[in-house]
């Protein structure tokens, strides 16, 4: 898996952060990507980089305040001519189906790809399959707002090729029967099971993105024992009175919901237009204090989930 931060600025645009969109890249696991909100001109950051928007399958939307959700319309109706044909599901707060049916009924655009929305409750289970279980929980914002931790099941181990080798397996079909746990016979009568030549399953990955929220228990919940998470550090620290008025965290918050959750990284986003250049840099430094491994993200900027 992979974040790539497509916009990282709160409220409006500015010249060196577009509002949010975060891409959760699963190519090398379902050949998809999903997108958690779609600010103002998401479709115009896309064109910066190579991806592509007929793989997104699935968009969440952590609430309906614009800078997360006015770039939607228009990346549904251009998706129709850049090779989208598949299904794409949004999943959002109620109101996000009268808002998307509204916005493409009145410019009188249809899609050519089925499209289905689905308004989420309080909590619970918006995706859960062979793969990957994403629940949602509410955060505390000024409108109803929602965080995702998005969980991958864990992984069969590898093919222990070289053991495989040297206990006298010929390169082939053999391979690929142990690969699959299965037992095979060797020329000389001798039976391996497949199973003594696997090695031990891989762990899979756990990923938080919430969206605006005031420090508070959800997200720790939300955000417990992963590997990443994503936090809003629309504030620096000392201006926590001034994120509680306005339902957003500083960034020494976002590093104490890391801390508090057990979490690996902590990526900052959604920062205010008020911070840049050094200012910036001290969000950083306000949420290393607290917990060494923060990481202030600019659009753009690619993360392997490790």
């Amino acid at each position: 898996m992979k974040l790539h931060f497509l916009g990282t600025g709160a409220g409006v645009p500015s010249k060196p952060r577009n509002v949010t969109s975060i891409m959760l890249k699963l190519l090398d696991e379902n050949n998809e990507m999903w997108m958690f909100d779609c600010g103002e001109a998401t479709q115009q950051q896309i064109l910066r980089t190579t991806l592509k928007p007929r793989k997104v399958s699935k968009i969440f939307i952590s609430h309906l305040h614009g800078d997360h959700i006015f770039g939607l319309p228009g990346f549904l109706s251009s998706r129709n001519f850049q090779g989208g044909e598949d299904e794409l599901t949004v999943y959002g707060p109620k109101g996000i189906k009268r808002y998307i049916e509204t916005c493409l009924s009145v410019t009188g655009t249809r899609l050519a790809y089925p499209l289905s929305i689905i308004e989420l409750d309080q909590e619970g289970i918006a995706v859960e399959n062979k793969q990957f279980k994403v629940t949602y929980k509410t955060l505390q914002h000024v409108i109803p707002c929602y965080g995702f931790r998005i969980e991958e099941a864990d992984q069969p181990g590898q093919l222990l090729v070289d053991k495989a080798l040297a206990a006298g397996v010929p390169k082939g079909p053999m391979l690929g029967q142990l690969k699959n746990g299965q037992s095979v016979e060797l020329a000389d009568g001798r039976i391996l099971d497949g199973k003594d030549f696997i090695g031990p399953d891989k762990e899979g990955k756990i990923v938080t993105i919430l969206g605006d929220t005031r420090y508070c228990s959800q997200a720790i919940d939300l955000a417990r024992d992963a590997h990443a998470l994503v936090h809003e550090a629309t504030f620096e620290a000392g201006e926590e009175e001034m994120a509680r008025r306005y339902g957003h965290s500083t960034a020494a918050q976002a590093a104490q919901v890391a801390q508090a959750a057990g979490a690996k990284q902590v990526f900052l986003t959604h920062i205010s237009a008020r911070y840049v250049g050094k200012k910036a840099k001290q969000l950083q430094k306000d949420a290393q204090l607290i917990f060494p491994n923060s990481q202030l993200v600019h659009d753009f900027d690619e993360y392997i989930i490790e």
